[in-house]
């Protein structure tokens, strides 16, 4: 696996700051918000400076009953191309509901919706992992996600439910600590156990963002500081298991100079050595 280092989300809004940041070896950026053919100008300076981008996919409806659509897996796998890209990634979600095959209007959710752990959505999502698979250029890595709720009957835990996922198909896993302290403030999953369960040697790199607590509910935001809680969640991953890369999500409400301070915190977690800043593709 490349070694990808410390990162921040690439986003248009703060291209200028991002560009001046100290220590940025890698940058992750939306890919349904950018073309192939026309790459922002300063995303493409990034990249010929040597700066590693990976494409973080949010459509492709993974967990969706129906296969994922060929027009989305071909624009995901040109942008991994256009890009460089070491790996693709994408969520454990699905975001739309409905269409020919169940006789109902086609939904779009607008968000990233949690699966059921049930063996019967496991199976529909490694059927779809499978498909994407074989489609991208490049190796795939899901992301588990954040959820106010858990579904009634469920079968098995996340860490379960992921590592399954992971012998079924050998996806690499994008593992957001973020999201493993929403679910323990909204769902008490404990993060410690999740980790307990997981393939960590799966891993591909980490995300690290922030968010609030409002009425006892936990909202992934990010769009707040990073919690002391979430790089403590950081902290027990990384003694059981050294990432290749963190990354640091902000989607809003951007903070200028903050973002070099959350990502000193970060390396005061993670460490960057010397490792780091080699064998990155550009």
């Amino acid at each position: 696996m490349t070694r990808l280092g410390t990162g921040i989300g690439w986003r248009p809004e703060i291209a200028g700051e991002i560009a001046a940041l100290p220590g940025v070896d890698w940058v992750e950026v939306v890919a349904e918000n950018i073309a192939p053919r026309h790459l922002p100008d300063a995303l493409r300076r990034l990249r010929e400076r040597g700066t590693t981008v990976v494409p973080h996919g949010v459509g492709l409806n993974l967990g969706g009953a129906e296969p994922p659509d060929p027009e989305r897996l071909t624009a995901l796998a040109a942008r991994a191309e256009a890009l460089s890209a070491p790996l693709a990634t994408e969520h454990i979600a699905f975001v739309r509901a409905g269409g020919p095959l169940t006789g109902a209007r086609r939904l779009e959710a607008g968000h990233l919706l949690p699966l059921p752990r049930t063996r019967d959505a496991l199976d529909v999502l490694c059927a779809n992992v499978r498909l994407a698979q074989r489609e991208l250029p490049v190796p795939l890595a899901l992301e588990n996600i954040a959820a106010l709720v858990n579904w009634p009957e469920e079968e098995l835990t996340e860490g379960q439910f992921l590592t399954e996922l992971v012998e079924r198909t050998g996806v690499r896993l994008l593992l957001d600590v973020a999201n493993l302290h929403t679910n323990h403030v909204n769902r008490g999953e404990d993060p410690a156990r999740v980790l307990d369960e997981l393939p960590l040697d799966a891993l591909a790199y980490v995300h690290v963002a922030g968010g609030v607590e409002r009425d006892g509910v936990w909202h992934d935001s990010h769009a707040h500081p990073v919690p002391p809680a979430v790089l403590d969640v950081l902290a027990e991953l990384c003694s059981r298991v050294r990432p290749d890369g963190v990354l640091l999500e902000r989607d809003d409400d951007f903070p200028g100079a903050e973002l070099a301070a959350e990502l000193d915190a970060i390396r005061g977690v993670f460490g960057t050595p010397e490792v780091n800043t080699r064998d990155v593709r550009a």
